[in-house]
């Protein structure tokens, strides 16, 4: 299991659920309250259905909308860095656009539930809309099996359901979604959503994994470009008088060993960058024109064999070795290793848990190398992990005012509801300091939790300005590596994998652990390659190529 996140937000594989979490981490607002967010459960999404086919104009026009010029614009899709607060806020829609209704929603939270009675932060953001919206929120850990009993029972589906994409139920595609949930296209596609100028806000790629069927319907959380890095202590190397030059896949290995001494290792397990730096591909990828699997490319044997030889070479701390993954951000940030993969929303998060005790902290990721020294590859992560949808209804009227809501909540940063959104209000839920940034009230921890974003949110803004130097630094390494951005095979499609191959590739992330600590070989994987073909693998390809043929 993925070691267990705490993340604020006042403040492998279907889904990448650690990227998920580390995204979300990445679009924090600038009040941090601690501990928001645990670890939730990705499952593996089932069903045989998929909405492969092209979106054509379904999808809303993408108009941007700038409230703040950012300092750090948006470089190839990279997230646009603010290193200040706005003096001046925007309301973006003037008129609360609500009528006075109550609609229900329901949302995950990884964290302590709030109150939803006298919440003093949903009343603020209530007025902003005009009409209410009654939380029903849920463990985000279970939230699988409170969909699945919601769903069964579609007189009880709330106005407003979020959905994470590791909790899409069976069958969701091909009998649900139309069934119970409301068909956005005639109101979302094209030039339509001139009418709601936030929601036209949030880029194409993100409305397109919200297609099913060929119709839209989903509102999307946008997510980041490069989810992923490899981060070292540079605070600590500099300390040490070493300044890394890792420009290829030895020279990472070197510098890893080079470090390693005494109580000090110089690196966790680096799977992940194995698989970052050799260019694994996330699921497919196109050999001529036969469809071939991850698991059967070159890029993923290399990435095993180099993996294999940084735990060979005794780099890795002995917690990793023996498979402990659950400790390795306090073992990074402790600087007992001083290498470390992560989600880069795992970057501010780091700040904001050590600089108070150790304000010389600072982790820095490794511009983006090749394991060969050639040109980086790095796949695009899922443009969103979570969406929305609303319950089916005739009265069109309703469906409006819901979609006017969610323009309230998307607006993006520079304005006055998202500050409400990410920061509450002013003197209830935060304070501002001499500096002039907000500083959350013990209120805050209580009543505002992560729940609005969990419905549709803005792009993603780097905002953090609390941490001296991390929005230039983070906004300068999130332009660089998505210049080397390419995008996946079916990149941006909702595609549902038949439910009886949900299980065919769990024996390769076994596999991963044990021929990395060299308990397995090589031929172990040439063997599983083979299971996995015979076992559902071929008609999993032929699933795929349907897909991929009906596109051409």
């Amino acid at each position: 299991m993925t070691p267990p996140l705490q993340l604020g937000r006042v403040g492998d594989v279907a889904v990448d659920r650690r990227s998920f979490l580390g995204m979300l981490a990445a679009g924090a607002a600038v009040v941090g309250v601690p501990s928001l967010l645990s670890a939730c459960s990705p499952g593996t999404p089932t069903g045989a259905a998929t909405s492969a086919a092209p979106v054509g104009d379904v999808i809303p026009t993408y108009i941007p909308v700038t409230y703040a010029e950012p300092d750090y614009p948006s470089v190839s899709g990279s997230v646009p860095g603010y290193e200040t607060i706005p003096a001046e806020l925007v309301r973006s829609v003037p008129t609360a656009p609500g009528t006075g209704l109550v609609f229900t929603a329901m949302t995950p939270l990884w964290g302590t539930i709030p109150p939803t009675k006298g919440n003093q932060y949903y009343a603020a953001v209530n007025e902003l809309m005009g009409s209410d919206l009654n939380f029903q929120i849920a463990d985000g850990n279970t939230y699988g099996d409170k969909l699945a009993a919601v769903l069964a029972s579609a007189k009880d589906v709330p106005d407003w359901v979020s959905i994470p994409t590791w909790n899409l139920p069976p069958r969701f595609g091909s009998e649900i979604v139309g069934n119970v949930f409301q068909d956005l296209t005639p109101y979302l596609a094209g030039d339509l959503v001139e009418e709601y100028p936030n929601l036209a806000n949030i880029p194409s790629d993100a409305w397109k994994f919200c297609v099913f069927n060929g119709r839209l319907y989903g509102l999307p959380f946008p997510g980041e470009t490069i989810t992923d890095a490899t981060f070292y202590r540079r605070d600590l190397l500099e300390a040490m008088g070493v300044t890394p030059a890792v420009t290829n896949g030895q020279d990472l290995l070197d510098l890893a060993k080079e470090l390693t001494g005494g109580n000090q290792w110089g690196a966790d397990d680096l799977w992940n960058t194995a698989a970052i730096i050799h260019g694994v591909v996330p699921k497919w990828k196109l050999e001529g024109d036969k469809l071939v699997h991850r698991v059967e490319t070159d890029e993923y044997r290399q990435a095993l064999e180099w993996n294999a030889a940084l735990f060979a070479s005794g780099a890795v701390h002995p917690d990793a070795v023996a498979g402990q993954t659950g400790d390795a951000k306090l073992r990074f940030q402790s600087g007992q290793t001083l290498i470390a993969s992560d989600g880069v929303g795992g970057w501010h998060e780091a700040m904001r848990d050590n600089l108070a005790a150790n304000p010389s902290y600072w982790q820095q990721p490794f511009d983006p190398f090749a394991a060969d020294g050639g040109e980086p590859v790095l796949w695009k992560g899922n443009p969103a992990n979570i969406f929305s949808f609303l319950k089916k209804s005739d009265d069109e009227a309703r469906i409006k005012e819901l979609l006017a809501l969610a323009n309230v909540i998307a607006a993006p940063f520079g304005t006055t509801e998202y500050d409400v959104i990410n920061n509450g209000v002013e003197g209830v839920h935060y304070t501002k300091g001499a500096d002039g940034l907000p500083v959350p009230t013990a209120l805050a921890a209580t009543e505002l939790q992560p729940t609005y974003i969990f419905l549709v949110d803005p792009p993603l803004s780097e905002t953090h300005v609390q941490y001296p130097g991390y929005v230039k630094a983070a906004s300068e390494w999130k332009a660089k590596a998505s210049g080397y951005a390419q995008d996946p095979l079916f990149y941006a499609q909702q595609i549902v994998e038949p439910a009886q191959y949900a299980s065919i590739g769990q024996p390769f992330v076994d596999l991963e652990k044990d021929i990395s600590r060299g308990r397995k070989s090589m031929a172990d994987l040439d063997a599983a390659i083979e299971t996995w073909r015979s076992s559902g693998g071929e008609e999993l390809r032929a699933f795929y190529q349907d897909i991929l043929d009906s596109q051409s």
